[in-house]
């Protein structure tokens, strides 16, 4: 327990050293209305139950250390939104991880190889749900190593945690109207690791909806154990040339 809060004060420190704190901290601002496929992502994906405290650990041994604030940074950017999603989902560091974890309501970020011509996306969500339903139990969030920029892969880890919200890919909304169009070259970052004004408003339909009903677990290409629902996030990315 003592190396946990050791490690937190650390990369703390490592935050304020870097001035990620300064990193994409824009003020959400879409014009209204939030059209679907124009400003705003389709919901239905997976989802954190409502008000869930989500404990967030990394695996820090796949990581630079000063890659690791970049991390933090997206959790702190949505945390930052949860009163208004009305989810009250939270994200909270809780410290390092040397596999994905089980437990109840944990998230694992760790890196694995996730790229490949036929996905062509640097970076994927798997979640289990004990119900085989849309409610996360437990998930990770996979980074291929060759995502490597620290503010791509801010970029890249607040898309996922769309989904984690029950946000769907959105490819064709305006430019910088959603963090669901995410970027579409390796290591070159978009600048949209806030959620937008259109996210937030989307996330909070997802929420009434979930008071309404719960939609079963998403659809998978490949299933790896029962329950398990590793769904592709098909973000078109491409690998510049040297």
């Amino acid at each position: 327990m003592k190396m946990k809060r050791t490690l937190s004060i650390i990369l703390l420190s490592l935050i304020a050293g870097l001035g990620v704190s300064d990193v994409h901290t824009q003020t959400p601002t879409v014009t209204a209305p939030c059209r679907i496929g124009q400003q705003a992502p389709a919901i239905g994906f997976w989802t954190w139950a409502a008000n869930a405290h989500v404990k967030v650990y990394i695996a820090s041994a796949d990581f630079k250390t000063q890659e690791i604030p970049y991390l933090l940074k997206a959790f702190q950017n949505w945390n930052s939104a949860s009163e208004s999603t009305a989810s009250g989902v939270t994200f909270e560091y809780v410290g390092d991880a040397k596999q994905r974890l089980s437990c109840d309501n944990c998230l694992t970020v760790m890196r694995g190889p996730v790229f490949d011509k036929a996905k062509r996306h640097a970076t994927e969500l798997k979640a289990f749900s004990a119900h085989h339903d849309q409610i996360i139990n437990y998930a990770s969030i996979i980074i291929d190593p060759r995502l490597t920029n620290p503010k791509a892969i801010l970029d890249a880890v607040a898309h996922e945690l769309g989904h984690n919200l029950g946000l769907l890919d959105c490819y064709t909304c305006k430019k910088k109207s959603t963090l669901m169009n995410q970027f579409k070259v390796m290591n070159v970052p978009n600048d949209m690791a806030m959620p937008t004004a259109c996210d937030i408003a989307q996330v909070r339909e997802a929420y009434k909806e979930l008071k309404v009903r719960v939609r079963p677990s998403p659809p998978s290409r490949n299933l790896i154990d029962e329950g398990e629902e590793p769904v592709d996030d098909d973000t078109p990315i491409v690998i510049p040339k040297p």
